[in-house]
């Protein structure tokens, strides 16, 4: 990988919003270290807490434990990213454990399902505060910390386009894709890459019987997306081979209607 190297002489990506196992963000990381990256991840326990999965006991070393196996160093750090000081304390941890950031992939998000006439005002706020705000703040400091070579440097932000009945989750990530979009081209000197990446309805979880079965029904292949649908884009996107795409807003969803 022709980027700027850790100590190990892997380069380092930093993926948010890695708090279970079964997540996207845990399938990016171990995609991303069986592609040659050292990776560093970040979670919020408390945030998994309070949804309704619940907090996954050991889900930080147990993604570590796969991050290992393909032979990078990795680095967890837990962070509340509705704090507008964690994405500068963020990447003092990630430099200090592991070196420069090469890429960033921001997967997380505060997602509590509410519309129109039932959002709360701190429920709005805490979702812009962790979608958008946090996705900005990460961006600017990896824009002001960035000295890789040129045309090496990645940034990928996971969003989606779910509005109706999902109020400030859907627009906090429409600011989201706004914020990202700009950073390919006021990020253009150095030489970094920008994408939006809505993978749409994944396996997670979350989902009740029969909620798959409507996505299947309208999906041409048949199936549920799965975390590690989204992890192969965004390991091309963050390899050599996907450095012409750049500034876009890519639908990865299977086709779903």
């Amino acid at each position: 990988m022709n980027a700027e190297e850790s100590r190990s002489g892997r380069p380092v990506a930093l993926v948010t919003g890695v708090g279970r196992t079964v997540g996207i963000g845990a399938a990016i990381a171990e995609r991303l270290a069986a592609s040659g990256w050292d990776v560093a991840y970040s979670y919020w326990t408390p945030y998994d807490s309070r949804m309704a999965w619940g907090a996954e006991e050991g889900a930080a070393e147990a993604v570590g434990a796969l991050i290992g196996g393909h032979g990078a160093r990795h680095l967890a750090v837990s962070a509340d990213l509705a704090d507008p000081e964690a994405p500068a304390r963020l990447f003092d941890q990630v430099e200090a454990g592991l070196g420069k950031v090469s890429a960033l992939v921001m997967s997380h998000a505060e997602s509590v399902d509410s519309g129109l006439l039932d959002t709360t005002v701190e429920s709005f706020d805490r979702h812009f505060a962790v979608n958008a705000r946090a996705s900005w703040l990460l961006i600017r400091e990896f824009g002001l910390r960035f000295t890789g070579e040129f045309g090496t440097g990645r940034i990928v932000a996971l969003t989606s386009d779910h509005t109706a009945g999902n109020l400030p989750y859907g627009a906090s990530k429409g600011a989201l894709d706004r914020i990202t979009r700009a950073a390919a081209r006021e990020l253009a000197h150095l030489g970094v890459t920008a994408n939006a990446v809505d993978p749409g309805p994944t396996d997670t979880g979350w989902m009740s019987e029969q909620h798959k079965a409507d996505m299947i029904e309208y999906t041409p292949l048949a199936r549920i997306g799965t975390p590690r649908d989204a992890a192969h884009l965004i390991d091309f996107l963050c390899s050599p081979q996907g450095q012409w795409v750049n500034g876009q807003l890519l639908q990865s969803s299977g086709g779903l209607k």
